[in-house]
C-alpha cells in the first residue's frame, strides 16, 4: 500500500475515521494506564503485564499509522454518480450460483473495508475482479480451489 489510492465507500471512510479516533483518544489512555500499573509492580525484566501492555501499545501505534496513511490516500466513491448498468466499486450485486442455484448478495468495496462475514468483497478479490464492469445477465466464472464456479449476475444496485 505504498503510495496508491485507497478506494472507500462513505460508510467505510466513516468507520476508519471512527476507529482512528477510538484508538487515539480511548485506547491510548487505557494502554498508558496498564503500563503505569505494570510498572508499579516493579522488576520490568520479568513483568509479563508490562511486556503485554507494551506489545499492545506497539500494535496500536502501528494500526494508527496505517489508518492515518490510508485516510490521507482515500478516494471516496460517490454512490449517487455510479453507473448501475455495470459493476463498479460502491455497488451491490445479486448473484446466482449456477451449480447450486443459490442467490447471494455482495457489496463491492475497496480492500480496506472488505469483510466477507458482512458480505463486503474487495474489487481486488477473485470474485470482485471477475465482476468488475460486468452487466446484468452475464455469467461470471471464478477459479476456486474446488474448480471453476459460475455465477449469473442478476442485479446491480446502489449500496444502501
Amino acid at each position: 500500500m505504498a503510495d496508491e489510492e485507497v478506494i472507500l465507500t462513505r460508510e467505510g471512510m466513516a468507520q476508519l475515521e471512527q476507529e482512528l479516533e477510538e484508538l487515539k483518544s480511548v485506547k491510548r489512555r487505557e494502554i498508558a494506564a496498564r503500563i503505569k500499573l505494570a510498572i508499579s509492580y516493579g522488576d520490568l525484566k520479568e513483568n509479563s503485564e508490562y511486556h503485554a501492555a507494551k506489545d499492545d501499545q506497539a500494535f496500536m501505534e502501528t494500526r494508527i499509522a496505517v489508518l492515518e496513511k490510508m485516510l490521507t490516500r482515500a478516494k471516496v466513491t460517490d454512490a449517487s454518480s455510479i453507473d448501475l448498468s455495470r459493476v463498479h466499486v460502491g455497488c451491490t450485486v445479486v448473484l446466482n450460483d449456477v451449480e447450486l442455484a443459490e442467490t447471494m448478495t455482495y457489496r463491492i468495496v475497496g480492500p480496506a473495508e472488505a469483510d466477507v462475514f458482512d458480505n463486503k468483497i474487495s474489487y481486488e478479490s477473485p470474485l470482485g475482479t471477475a465482476l468488475m464492469d460486468k452487466k446484468v445477465g452475464e455469467i461470471i466464472r471464478v477459479a476456486a480451489p474446488d474448480g471453476l464456479i459460475e455465477y449469473e449476475l442478476l442485479e446491480i444496485r446502489a449500496i444502501g
